[in-house]
């Protein structure tokens, strides 16, 4: 949930951005202080396949302090715990801890198709159950957040695509 994400004059702006906070804000409360917020951040230096990627994308090559990076000001005053990754899958050592594991984890956030997907199938090819809350979710555009929940859906039971009322809701899935 980050500024480079919500700022419409972002080149990686999200115009579902909103809808996804909504349904981010409707979730916290549920989760309380296991929530973790991820932060994707420019390495120093891009190795491999990454230097084409910032060639690409040359604007995103600032320091991990730099404002685009920054949480957006709605969430960063409740993230209390954040995990900063220079890649798109944030299932790190630190985010498996945090899970446990025999654990479950739900997912969250922009974008559906880059962070929410890697995280997602590494996390469930861990052996984590994985729920995609979809209507918190958002990507470029529609079509590719619609593949992206599709792709993820394919991998039931391992990764399951819920809804916040699913997971708020009176028949909610324990979490």
């Amino acid at each position: 949930m980050q500024r480079v994400f919500a700022d419409s004059e972002s080149p990686w702006a999200t115009p579902d951005f909103d809808r996804a906070a909504a349904g981010v804000r409707r979730l916290l409360p549920a989760f309380g202080d296991r929530v973790t917020f991820t932060r994707f951040l420019a390495p120093k230096e891009p190795a491999g396949a990454w230097r084409a990627y910032y060639d690409r994308w040359s604007f995103a090559r600032r320091p991990p302090d730099a404002e685009l990076w920054s949480l957006h000001e709605e969430f960063a005053a409740t993230a209390h715990h954040v995990l900063d990754a220079t890649t798109f899958g944030k299932w790190t050592p630190e985010l498996a801890a945090r899970t446990g594991p025999v654990g479950r984890l739900v997912l969250a956030g922009v974008s559906t198709d880059c962070c929410v997907l890697f995280t997602a199938l590494a996390a469930a090819d861990a052996g984590i159950e994985v729920l995609v809350a979809a209507d918190a979710c958002a990507a470029g555009d529609d079509d590719a957040h619609a593949r992206a929940l599709h792709l993820l859906d394919l991998h039931r039971p391992l990764i399951r695509v819920v809804t916040v009322d699913e997971l708020l809701g009176a028949d909610a899935i324990p979490v």
